[in-house]
């Protein structure tokens, strides 16, 4: 079993900061990243993972309702890694950078270069962003159309490719004797014109210690996933329950043996949020206490993108209809609309469901619990 640390600013359930004892300031705190990063080393994980956006990712009304948003202040997770590199030895670290608001040159570069800080531990999350947030800050009046952005990302992730491929493993002979740094034999220039990217090459950086670093991809619609099956060596998705996490793990292998690859090398990892406690009990008081503090301002503005403003219903009445559609994340509308029809479902409920762990699995219980639910999963085919 494949094991990743997903920490998201200060927690992912979005009320956790208010739990007592919380480290409010745990986002910034560089001393507490280090510290996760050697523990989840000690205890054998196998990487870090930053599902990250370039924006304060929301959808408040205006800025009082945004006030009560914790994941506000948050590390460019580039940066961060290469601290924590420094105080690891084995652990990987895969971080998101998006394809439509990036230049693949600035992606391989930045890439290439921490495969080498890390000593060969480094992962590209190839993400094309989904809120408008983050097209208000590149110049742009909305957000590229979902079928767009996954065209750009097809290209643009090829050119990256192509840029680690500008020198062989051996081209820098860095001959003293000779003046001769590399075997021109060894540089390949990549002189990309496509339809939307113009690339010459070479990239500044020799190959990366891995070849291409591991590549990791969280799309779950149908674009997401053909794309998943090009490229990814790991599939990051958001599954509520074992059954779905079963069909969709069917339909991630089938994608890849359909695209040539060998679906045993398409690592499927959903997320899971445990909430534990010494007893089942306590882990359930955790919990309860957790989702009462979800503050109505934090999650409404999480149902918006699928339902709109519901501030003026009755928190606890059932949804209304949702919006016909969404340019946000595909999979994950489709996904809240499913929670919506469930029967007793309320806009409370909802909220709480989605501020506990943005549509991933929640595990309450205690640690021998969590374990035999995880066990579970991996040996029905539900994840690797």
């Amino acid at each position: 079993m494949k094991l990743g640390l997903n920490i998201v600013a200060n927690g992912a359930h979005a009320a956790g900061w208010r739990m007592p004892g919380a480290r409010t300031d745990a986002a910034m705190d560089i001393r507490f990243w280090k510290q996760m990063a050697r523990r989840a080393e000690q205890a054998c994980f196998h990487f870090m993972f930053w599902a990250d956006g370039i924006a304060v990712r929301h959808s408040a009304k205006d800025e009082e309702e945004l006030a009560y948003n914790a994941r506000i202040d948050v590390f460019e997770p580039l940066t961060v890694i290469g601290a924590l590199s420094a105080v690891t030895e084995r652990l990987g670290f895969v971080a998101s950078a998006s394809t439509t608001y990036n230049e693949p040159y600035h992606v391989a570069r930045k890439f290439a270069s921490l495969d080498y800080v890390t000593g060969g531990r480094i992962g590209w999350n190839v993400v094309t962003s989904w809120s408008e947030q983050e097209a208000y800050n590149f110049g742009r009046a909305s957000h590229m159309e979902h079928g767009t952005r996954y065209g750009r990302a097809e290209e643009f992730v090829d050119v990256v490719f192509g840029l680690w491929d500008s020198w062989e493993d051996d081209a820098f002979i860095r001959d003293k004797d000779g003046g001769r740094y590399f075997d021109a034999a060894k540089l390949h220039t990549l002189n990309h014109r496509g339809p939307i990217f113009g690339v010459k090459g070479p990239l500044n950086v020799a190959r990366p210690v891995q070849g291409y670093p591991v590549i990791a991809q969280a799309g779950s619609s149908g674009p997401g996933q053909d794309l998943g099956s090009r490229i990814a060596d790991l599939i990051y998705t958001a599954q509520k329950t074992k059954e779905d996490a079963v069909t969709f793990y069917s339909s991630v292998k089938q994608h890849g043996v359909a695209a040539g690859r060998d679906p045993a090398g398409m690592l499927v990892m959903p997320g899971i949020l445990p909430i534990m406690g010494r007893t089942r009990q306590d882990a359930q008081d955790r919990f309860s206490q957790l989702q009462n503090l979800v503050h109505p301002r934090v999650g409404l503005p999480m149902l918006a993108d699928t339902y709109g403003d519901l501030s003026d219903l009755p928190p606890d009445s059932p949804l209304p209809p949702p919006l016909e559609r969404s340019n946000a994340l595909k999979s994950g509308h489709e996904a809240l609309i499913r929670l919506g029809q469930q029967p007793g479902m309320t806009i409370r409920r909802l909220y709480q469901i989605m501020a506990g762990a943005s549509g991933h699995h929640i595990a309450v219980g205690t640690p021998a619990d969590i374990a035999d639910i995880m066990q579970d999963w991996f040996e029905s085919g539900g994840c690797d």
